[in-house]
């Protein structure tokens, strides 16, 4: 997303992070796999994992979930009805989902394509989630 985000000009307009429901990786840097496979797209995965925190309902206008158990989760700690209506699931912005399957694979145990077909959903997902925000190809910004 944020190579999505640079490449239309809108690092000053959109702010983006990523943060986990759990503590398990805090602290840690991307999968080297992940990393790997995303270079090879002209991607570079970056940083070092956090934990939501409750301030991110007040300081984002979206929290995005990968899947149902990280919606679950936002949805358990976000502090009320209006802060819980910014969650949403990623692949909801996903013009190729299939039988309403909004969850995005976790690619770990699997080989390397695995992360390419989850790089193309997240792909998908971010391009429509500008789209649907009015960022995207053709958009008035």
């Amino acid at each position: 997303m944020r190579k999505l985000v640079a490449e239309r000009g809108l690092t000053e307009t959109v702010r983006v992070e990523s943060a986990g429901t759990g503590g398990w990786h805090v602290g840690e840097g991307p999968v080297e796999r992940a990393a790997e496979a995303a270079r090879l797209r002209g991607v570079a995965l970056c940083g070092t994992a956090r934990q939501v925190r409750a301030r991110d309902f007040r300081e984002f206008d979206l929290l995005v979930a990968m899947d149902g158990a990280n919606r679950r989760e936002l949805l358990r700690i976000a502090p009320d009805d209006r802060a819980a209506a910014r969650v949403r699931m990623l692949r909801e912005f996903d013009p190729a989902v299939v039988d309403g399957e909004l969850d995005v694979p976790d690619p770990y145990y699997g080989g390397p394509e695995g992360f390419e077909r989850v790089l193309d959903m997240v792909q998908r997902s971010c391009l429509g989630l500008l789209a649907d925000l009015g960022l995207g190809e053709g958009a008035a910004q």
